[in-house]
C-alpha cells in the first residue's frame, strides 16, 4: 500500500482503505495493517469478521449467531439466492446501506480502536466517510 500511494500521489485531500476478512489474516498481520492505518489521518482500516460478506448481511438482517465463514455465505445466500462473489448493486438500497450501518455500530459497542474480535465489521466506518465525501461535494 505504502508503495501504492507514493507511486499515484495521494493527495491531501484523498483517503487510502484498507478492505479485509479476518478469516484471510494472522494477527501479526493485522497488527501491522493496523499500525499503517494509524500512520496518517487519511489512512483507514475496514475489516470484517469472519469475511467481507459479513457486511453485505446486515444490510438484510441483523446478523446474530454467525460463528464462522460459511455460516455467513449461508445466511447471505437467503437473501441473494445463488450469491457467489460480488453483488449487483442495484439490489442495494441506500435505506438498505443506512440499516448496515446501523446494526454494525450495535455489534461495534465500545467502538474498536483496531478491528473485531468477535463477529462484526468496521466497513461502515469506510462507508460514512463516503457518504460524507459525497455530501460535501453534492451542489
Amino acid at each position: 500500500m505504502r508503495k501504492y500511494i507514493e507511486e499515484n500521489s495521494l493527495k491531501s485531500s484523498d483517503e487510502a482503505w484498507l478492505v479485509v476478512d479476518k478469516d484471510k489474516w494472522r494477527d501479526d498481520q493485522l497488527i501491522e495493517l493496523h499500525r499503517w492505518s494509524q500512520e496518517a489521518d487519511n489512512y483507514g482500516l475496514a475489516l470484517s469478521n469472519p469475511k467481507f460478506e459479513y457486511w453485505l448481511l446486515l444490510h438484510f438482517e441483523e446478523g446474530t449467531g454467525v460463528a464462522n465463514s460459511r455460516d455467513c455465505t449461508k445466511r447471505l445466500q437467503r437473501h441473494l439466492p445463488g450469491y457467489e462473489k460480488g453483488i449487483d448493486s442495484r439490489k442495494i438500497t441506500r435505506e438498505m446501506i443506512s440499516k448496515a450501518i446501523e446494526r454494525a455500530k450495535r455489534r461495534d459497542t465500545p467502538p474498536c480502536t483496531d478491528w473485531p474480535r468477535t463477529t462484526g465489521t468496521t466497513v461502515y466506518k469506510l462507508v460514512e466517510h463516503i457518504q460524507k465525501a459525497e455530501t460535501s461535494v453534492t451542489p
